[in-house]
């Protein structure tokens, strides 16, 4: 019998049961805007069966189990046979095989395939995020593998099944794959073309034996990675299988594997290759530019990651305050509360929004669209993933002390935030990376331009940030040590004009006062009061409508 002093109330129930895709209107409007209208139907159907799916008590409960117990290094068997094997909870393997099922590693072969695949990996991993790394290295790998068209011939059907099978065997013996990357090294890793892993070619075409180790590589119970070494003829691309055509494990040693701030259910490993069996992706002296192919492509799932964690702790503090009563009423309806709330949804919604107009972008793949990437890319990767950690930071705040314990599950959001702005280069080599594109490729500033262009006159505050990021770019004096306000500035002000096109007049009004206006202050919840707050919240309320 429950002690008479211990009557809970005025508890906030469970954000569960709900359709994470329907009711992120943000999201699904940006789907309808830039689907064709061929596949939009099935898509809209695929989208809301996993949105329902990330939103069940089900999905929740796998994202706390995998988190509660993190991958464990198995280097050895029983006997002392090296087996450098990394064993995961089943939870991890049901969101993993929910995710390839959904289509979340096949975007480059359907209609329409990288929005339905950039809104269902919003959508999905909102159930959990870590599990995002080998769906997005899957990914990614393919436009990498096509610039070997047989080595594309051989993986991509691999690569974009349907099918998930765990466990290490030969691939041609799986329905479909897995694959990771291998980049950084001991002595840095921006910059890999100081890498000392080495590439000794053997008699077959294209086949080489490595030799060195890599301080980063991910996912490493992946079925084959994409790895940079030294060839004679220079810095190379590898493919690298864990498990040979022949049935026998490659030479594979997982050193350790990282303790990590956030992204816990994932596995990140310290490897060495010894004498390690791998086939060449490319030309000798260009694996900087082929692997750039999968980078650029995980480089958007950083933005879109972002935009999913920033939703999903928008919908949890706006949900906490709908139910939470104080001082006589719902907290939602406090004017202070109010105002952070609405501050952290037009946060989320310009993520969202920039996020599948990238993902359009990619499935357009006309020269303009792709020279608008090059710069867009960047731009995003640095501004989105950077808002993401203080916006997640001030949504846990909305459910004070509730949201510092882990039942609430506020904490492993704000220790994933972070990931995305240090992974695939960190914010000065996005930045130096918009400043590259400036330089050499024209093309790439007349396609932004033309792009914010579009809302030109619609807003005079946007008018304004446009004429003020025009002066910033005529002036190149000095430019790389002002490239992270020129990033920011070209950034929001994208933002700005997608919002100012496609948002309702209530989120743009306010988008463009506090980020392009300059009315706001330095924190959260400082919009100015005279703009519409209410519908900005209600817009952005987890509920179906």
């Amino acid at each position: 019998m429950a002690p008479t002093t211990h009557t809970v109330t005025n508890q906030v129930p469970p954000l569960v049961g709900y359709d994470v895709f329907a009711a992120d209107l943000a999201l699904s409007e940006a789907v309808r805007r830039h689907l064709p209208a061929e596949p939009s139907a099935a898509a809209l159907t695929e989208l809301g069966e996993l949105g329902r799916a990330a939103g069940s008590a089900q999905a929740q409960a796998w994202g706390a189990q995998a988190n509660g117990n993190p991958p464990v290094l198995r280097s050895h068997d029983r006997y002392g046979n090296r087996i450098d094997e990394v064993e995961f909870h089943p939870a991890w393997h049901r969101l993993l095989g929910h995710a390839v099922g959904a289509g979340l590693t096949d975007a480059w072969g359907r209609p329409g395939g990288h929005v339905r695949r950039a809104a269902g990996f919003l959508v999905w991993t909102q159930a959990e995020a870590g599990h995002g790394c080998p769906l997005s290295m899957t990914h990614a790998a393919v436009p990498a593998l096509r610039t070997d068209p047989a080595l594309a011939r051989e993986w991509e059907p691999l690569l974009t099944s349907t099918v998930y099978e765990e466990g290490l065997r030969p691939p041609a013996e799986k329905a479909g794959v897995l694959f990771g990357m291998g980049m950084t090294e001991k002595q840095g890793g921006t910059d890999v073309r100081s890498s000392t892993t080495r590439a000794q070619p053997l008699s077959a075409a294209g086949e080489y034996l490595l030799t060195g180790h890599k301080w980063f590589c991910s996912a490493p119970m992946s079925d084959a990675f994409l790895v940079l070494a030294q060839a004679p003829g220079g810095l190379t691309c590898f493919l690298l299988p864990r498990v040979l055509p022949d049935g026998t494990r490659n030479a594979f040693a997982i050193q350790r594997l990282k303790d990590k701030l956030g992204n816990r259910s994932n596995a990140s490993a310290e490897v060495e290759f010894e004498g390690t069996w791998a086939r060449r992706v490319g030309e000798e002296g260009r694996g900087l530019r082929t692997i750039m192919e999968m980078v650029a492509a995980t480089r958007l799932d950083c933005v879109t990651g972002s935009a999913a964690l920033m939703r999903q702790a928008a919908a949890q503090a706006i949900h906490h305050c709908a139910y939470r009563g104080v001082f006589g009423g719902p907290l939602i309806e406090k004017p202070l509360m109010r105002n952070v709330l609405a501050d952290l949804a037009l946060e989320s919604e310009a993520a969202t929004v920039l996020a599948v107009r990238l993902a359009a972008a990619y499935d357009a793949d006309t020269e303009g669209e792709r020279a608008f990437l090059r710069i867009a890319v960047p731009a995003a990767k640095y501004w989105v993933t950077k808002r993401c950690t203080p916006m997640v930071a001030e949504a846990l705040e909305c459910l004070g002390g509730n949201g510092y314990v882990e039942e609430s599950g506020m904490p492993r959001l704000l220790r994933e935030a972070p990931l995305n702005s240090i992974w695939e280069g960190s914010g000065n080599v996005q930045a130096l990376d918009v400043l590259r594109a400036l330089r050499r490729e024209p093309s790439a500033l007349n396609a932004f331009l033309q792009e914010v262009g579009r809302a030109r006159g619609a807003d005079h505050r946007l008018d304004g940030a446009i004429k003020g990021m025009l002066t910033e770019l005529a002036d190149l004096e000095g430019i790389e040590a002002r490239a992270r306000r020129l990033v920011e500035r070209m950034a929001t002000v994208l933002q700005g004009s997608l919002l100012v096109r496609w948002a309702p007049p209530e989120v743009a009004d306010a988008y463009c006062a506090s980020r392009l206006g300059g009315d706001r202050g330095s924190a959260f919840g400082t919009l100015p009061h005279s703009l519409d707050l209410a519908t900005v919240v209600e817009r952005a309320r987890p509920v179906e409508r």
